[in-house]
């Protein structure tokens, strides 16, 4: 891997330490994770070992696929970035959506992304709230077991809008297509 793919990569490690407590983790549909009880965010430039984690995922980042000109435009305007003071509560979200999804081409991704399900526009409505970034595991192979890893970050005022947020996406026609996602609920110890 190139060193600036290096920079993109990111480790998502669960275990007994780490900054992140997990306040509740929940299994939506498939495969559970093994229990922990910390979450550590790592951004790899170097030699990476999860040896006493009780699970580890990687995602690296990427361009945006299905957003129009316009759309990026306006994410960029109302994008806060990650780690802000105020936000101590984040969400990690993995997803891992089925074959039909996989089939389609581009385009059909799209219109079933954003034309059906709104799911950019849904978004848009909760920032800059909350912050996000999504990880792209397919890219780092076939032994991934997600697709994509979403991070969040928020103040903890704003909670309940990250409930509506998560909500109206797994309430769009998109999300028939999700067979394995995951939601842990983290709190910003200061470790």
């Amino acid at each position: 891997m190139t060193a600036a793919a290096l920079a993109r990569l990111y480790h998502f490690v669960a275990g007994n330490t780490g900054p992140w407590q997990i306040e509740q983790a929940q299994t939506l549909c498939g495969d559970p994770l093994p229990a922990a009880t910390r979450i550590a965010v790592q951004a790899d430039t170097s030699g990476f070992q999860s040896a006493a984690a009780s699970w580890s995922l990687r995602g690296i980042t990427s361009n945006e696929r299905y957003v129009t000109r316009s759309e990026k435009s306006a994410l960029v305007a109302r994008q806060e970035s990650l780690g802000r003071a105020q936000a101590t509560r984040a969400a990690l979200i993995p997803i891992r959506k089925n074959a039909a999804w996989w089939a389609l081409v581009q385009d059909e991704r799209r219109q079933i992304l954003e034309e059906q399900s709104r799911h950019i526009a849904i978004g848009l409505k909760y920032l800059p709230a909350i912050a996000r970034r999504l990880h792209h595991c397919r890219d780092l192979g076939d032994a991934e077991p997600f697709d994509f890893i979403t991070w969040f970050e928020y103040a903890p005022e704003h909670g309940s809008a990250f409930d509506e947020l998560v909500a109206a996406l797994r309430a769009s026609p998109e999300w028939q297509y999700v067979e394995r996602e995951a939601d842990f609920r983290l709190v910003h110890s200061g470790v």
